[in-house]
């Protein structure tokens, strides 16, 4: 079976090609993360929700015109990468360009699954081309279908990354609440955490640091959650300083990219809207890996005081050693 939408955006078609090729315009939209070599024979992966992968090849590439990838996902829904095929195709007008998507190869139940996500996800990037506010955050990305260490780092990634698309060159000096760094210095050291891990897990965390906040971080947290992804967080990790549980390890990055999105929140003035699943993960995770000997080396100040009522987000700031005010 087949699924056709055509729609139409407000915007050029080679605007258009750059929003469906590009992974900072797709991550406006409709995925996580994503990794794409747009050449034919060319990878992409795409994160399009917390724990959900697409993956396939490039076959057909006319910048501007059309484009046809395999697709299918790395586990789920019973359609491997390769299995179907996607094309796009653009054609301009005097109002903008018309988007005509097909996605063939699929069974009913395939069929009827993936209309309910490209619905969905075009909708968005309709949104994304004619509002000036664009398609913001999306709730399908707020919390994994089925919660663990990697889908929570994933989920905690979307929100980090949501808040670093808002800064601006005027933050770079802005106190944050962990304590002695300014934005652009905790940037740093979120760049150097993800780059640790990354490399420890064998990953190719190669840094981009004259990119902006959000595209940095993007890249390196991709490459370090594919490479987790892969591995699994079975046994140890060798951290160079120490040999430590790949569940501990785990633990970090999900502690480095949500209690870092609240402290470049708070820098900010922006407001940060995190799914209790994601919360309620990480704090369990919190207890296990923040642990008296880790306080002790400086890493995490003394735990904080919060009301009886305090949402779970608010639980894990002041476990971390921060000041929670409401």
């Amino acid at each position: 079976m087949t699924f056709e939408k055509t729609i139409h955006l407000p915007v050029g078609a080679d605007e258009a090609f750059a929003l469906i090729t590009e992974p900072e315009r797709l991550r406006r939209w409709q995925t996580v993360a994503a990794r794409v070599d747009l050449r034919i024979g060319g990878e992409y992966r795409w994160t399009v929700t917390p724990g959900h992968h697409a993956a396939g090849t490039f076959q057909e590439i006319e910048p501007g015109k059309h484009i046809v990838f395999t697709w299918g996902w790395e586990s789920g829904m019973d359609l491997a990468p390769g299995a179907s095929t996607v094309t796009i195709t653009l054609e301009p007008d005097a109002e903008g360009t018309t988007l005509r998507l097909v996605h063939a190869g699929l069974n009913a139940e395939q069929a009827a699954a993936h209309a309910e996500g490209w619905n969905h996800y075009l909708d968005r990037l309709i949104a994304e081309t004619s509002s000036p506010a664009g398609a913001g955050p999306d709730e399908w990305s707020a919390a994994p279908d089925s919660i663990d260490h990697i889908s929570a780092a994933e989920a905690s990634l979307a929100v980090l990354l949501g808040v670093l698309r808002k800064l601006t060159p005027e933050d770079r000096e802005n106190a944050t609440p962990c304590e002695n760094f300014t934005a652009h210095e905790l940037l740093e050291h979120l760049a150097g955490s993800l780059k640790h891990v990354g490399g420890a897990l064998g990953a190719d965390v190669s840094d981009d640091a004259g990119a902006g906040p959000e595209v940095r971080i993007a890249g390196l947290a991709q490459a370090t959650l594919e490479a987790f992804g892969r591995r699994g967080v079975e046994g140890t990790i060798d951290m160079g300083f120490a040999e430590l549980p790949a569940t501990v390890v785990a633990g970090i990055i999900n502690l480095e990219l949500l209690v870092h999105a609240w402290d470049f929140a708070k820098a900010t003035g922006q407001e940060l809207v995190v799914s209790d699943v994601v919360t309620d993960h990480v704090e369990a995770l919190a207890l296990v890996t923040i642990s008296d000997q880790v306080r002790a080396s400086g890493s995490f100040a003394a735990a904080q005081p919060v009301a009886e009522s305090a949402s779970s987000l608010e639980r894990l700031i002041a476990f971390t050693g921060r000041t929670v005010t409401v």
